[in-house]
């Protein structure tokens, strides 16, 4: 047994290569072509990244023929598996007999629109190609409605690839003015920023921080909508990753009620999808019969494909039975590794079918988890990379960031099998991440 971590995770890195003997020169080779072999931050990972060959069910096969047991769910984008019949069957459908990218106004975006309005209860909907797009186009509306500039937002929150705020104002951000930052689950530090600024727009927030799956907490969130009413500003809840949570959106589970919402990832069927909408008075901005309307243009944002894949995902896969019903799969999972966690240096956070593993050098607990900062301040990034290390090896594909995010074809098996290897993984490694005095 290594006496140290950096000897464990010395012993673990070489059975990830001896593993892998396929995927680090397909690695090599992406790097002719693409900066760093990669064309997404997020996947990569030291020494290599593992290749992935294909999907199916819940499951990924690499280029070593090593089958993983898919934990990560495309990062909540996932939700419907690798090879969902039905989804197959609409995708399929919608090639043979409706044909790709029709450049006109199609009877499908009707039928998802109005679908969508009634599933989160809002007035009026546009869509787009992808999350990102959709807060962008949605802080738009805000400042072309108020007729201000700034936005509040949050440390630690993540609203797209250009609207990124980890500790601070991401610098490829697509403004780096116009932002007023204030801390996550901080009812004051809201107060006092609508105090000091006359001129905001809008608060854009998550009501689950998705990096690190930190639950905002219900007087957080009141404040928001008070301070947002008295200042004449515009409340947007960034749904992109907890409208899965339950059938209207995680901001119906904690009664909360924004002037407008963001969408995104798994309600297109695995396709690339964006929306945005709420109030009629706010989304009129974008009427093009009005002169002087906000233009809203993108190639693909009523492509076929995307409105028939997503419209049978949510009418006939994603049902509010099925919603239930794989929330409480999460829950229970969180809780059963709670149990396995205890004593150590681990934790889980989250909400329904999205968490995450956190490991940091105090043994930090969920309830302390307020904020992003407060984690990186103790953070274990060395017992992190261990236990990702560890699992993969086991036969599961995690994020070395923890997240988690379960699939409709997730066998209750395979997550009994998730939190038996992490309680291998704890009684393996007990002598580096218990916690003093821990029995």
């Amino acid at each position: 047994m290594p006496a140290t971590v950096a000897e464990a995770i010395e012993a673990a890195t070489a059975r990830y290569v001896e593993k892998n003997p396929k995927s680090k020169p397909v690695f090599e080779k992406a790097k002719a072509s693409l900066p760093g072999g990669n064309t997404r931050t997020l996947l990569y990972t030291a020494p290599f990244p593992i290749i992935i060959h294909k999907g199916e069910g819940h499951k990924l096969i690499d280029e070593d023929g090593n089958v993983y047991q898919d934990f990560v769910g495309e990062m909540t984008a996932g939700l419907f598996g690798h090879s969902h019949p039905r989804l197959q069957e609409a995708i399929i459908s919608a090639v043979k007999s409706v044909g790709l990218s029709l450049g006109a106004t199609n009877p499908y975006e009707q039928r998802y629109a109005e679908l969508i309005c009634s599933r989160f209860d809002i007035d009026r909907m546009r869509f787009t190609n992808s999350g990102t797009e959709a807060n962008l186009h949605c802080l738009a509306a805000a400042r072309r409605y108020t007729n201000r500039r700034k936005i509040m937002v949050f440390r630690g929150g993540y609203h797209g690839s250009v609207l990124s705020f980890p500790s601070n104002v991401s610098p490829n951000n697509v403004d780096l003015g116009d932002w007023v930052l204030v801390q996550y689950n901080d009812p004051d530090g809201v107060k006092k920023a609508f105090s000091e600024n006359k001129d905001i727009a809008a608060v854009i927030v998550e009501a689950m921080q998705g990096n690190g799956a930190i639950p905002a907490t219900v007087e957080f969130l009141k404040t928001i909508r008070a301070e947002t009413t008295k200042a004449g500003a515009v409340f947007i809840i960034d749904e992109v990753v907890t409208s899965r949570l339950s059938p209207g959106g995680l901001r119906k589970l904690l009664g909360i009620e924004p002037d407008l919402i963001t969408l995104g990832k798994y309600l297109g069927g695995g396709m690339p999808f964006g929306a945005f909408g709420g109030r009629a008075d706010i989304m009129s901005v974008y009427d093009p019969s009005v002169a002087g309307s906000l233009t809203h243009n993108g190639t693909f944002q009523n492509n076929t494909i995307m409105l028939n894949a997503g419209y049978v995902g949510m009418s006939e896969v994603y049902t509010a039975d099925a919603v239930e019903l794989l929330n409480n799969r999460g829950e229970h999972m969180r809780r059963k590794l709670a149990e396995v966690f205890k004593g150590t240096k681990f934790c889980v956070t989250g909400r329904g079918s999205l968490m995450c593993v956190h490991v940091t050098n105090t043994g930090m607990q969920p309830s302390q988890m307020t904020c992003k900062d407060a984690i990186i301040a103790v953070d274990a990034l060395d017992l992190r990379k261990l236990f990702w290390l560890d699992l993969l090896d086991a036969g599961f594909w995690v994020q070395p960031r923890g997240s988690i995010a379960l699939n409709l074809q997730i066998p209750d098996e395979a997550i009994k099998e998730f939190i038996d290897a992490t309680a291998r993984f704890c009684d393996k490694y007990r002598a580096l991440i218990a916690l003093p005095g821990a029995s």
